[in-house]
C-alpha cells in the first residue's frame, strides 16, 4: 500500500508544471540517448530513466572521474568498463569517457541486468536493475534471497527487498538504496 502511495506523490511530482527541467549539458546528447536505448530495448523503452541516471552517475559530465576511479559519463570503474567491451561489439573500444560509448555502455548493461531480473512489475524491476547497476547483480541477488527469509517478498524491491543488508559495509548500503529512488524519483521525471 505505502509503494502505491509512493507511486501516486511520484506521478503527481512527474506531471507538476514545477518540474525541474533538464540539464544544459544533457541536450546535445538526447537524440543519442533516445536512438541507443530504442535500438536495444525497444521503441517503448525507458529514455527517462537512462538519461535519470546519467545525470545521477555524472551530471552529464564526459570526463568525469570519481575518487574511487569510476570513469566517464556512464562512471563505469576500469575492469567493468573492459568486461563491458568485450561482451559487446559495438564497445570494444573501451572508450568510458567517450560520451556515445557510455551512454551505449550504460543502456546496454542495464539491458542486460534487466534481462536477469525478475520482479512483480516493471517498476520494480528497474528499480532492482539500477540497485545492481550501481552495486552489482551478486548483491541483489543475496539481498532478495535475505528478503524472502526474512518473509518478505523478493521480488519487490520498495519496502521489501530495498530494507535488507546481505553484508555490505553502511555506507555502501546508503548509498545503494539511495540510487534507484534518486533516479527514478527525482532525475528521471526531468526528462519526460
Amino acid at each position: 500500500m505505502r509503494y502505491q502511495y509512493v507511486c501516486l506523490v511520484c506521478a503527481m511530482t512527474f506531471l507538476s508544471a514545477d518540474a525541474a527541467e533538464p540539464p544544459r549539458a544533457s541536450l546535445q546528447w538526447r537524440n543519442e540517448v533516445i536512438r541507443t536505448a530504442r535500438e536495444i530495448w525497444g521503441l517503448n523503452a525507458p529514455v527517462a530513466d537512462f538519461a535519470g541516471q546519467l545525470h545521477q552517475e555524472s551530471g552529464w559530465a564526459p570526463d568525469a572521474l570519481s575518487p574511487a576511479g569510476a570513469q566517464g559519463m556512464a562512471q563505469f570503474m576500469p575492469a567493468t568498463a573492459k568486461w563491458v567491451s568485450q561482451l559487446y561489439p559495438a564497445l570494444r573500444k573501451n572508450k568510458p569517457f567517450n560520451p556515445a560509448w557510455a551512454i551505449r555502455a550504460l543502456v546496454q548493461y542495464d539491458h542486460q541486468l534487466w534481462n536477469g531480473l525478475v520482479a512483480k512489475d516493471n517498476c520494480q524491476r528497474m528499480a532492482f536493475t539500477l540497485s545492481a547497476y550501481n552495486g552489482g547483480q551478486g548483491w541483489v541477488n543475496r539481498d532478495k534471497k535475505l528478503a524472502a527469509a526474512k518473509g518478505l517478498n523478493a521480488s519487490i524491491w520498495f519496502e521489501h527487498v530495498e530494507r535488507v543488508n546481505a553484508g555490505r559495509s553502511a555506507a555502501n548500503w546508503r548509498e545503494n538504496r539511495h540510487y534507484p529512488k534518486a533516479i527514478l524519483y527525482q532525475h528521471a521525471p526531468r526528462y519526460l
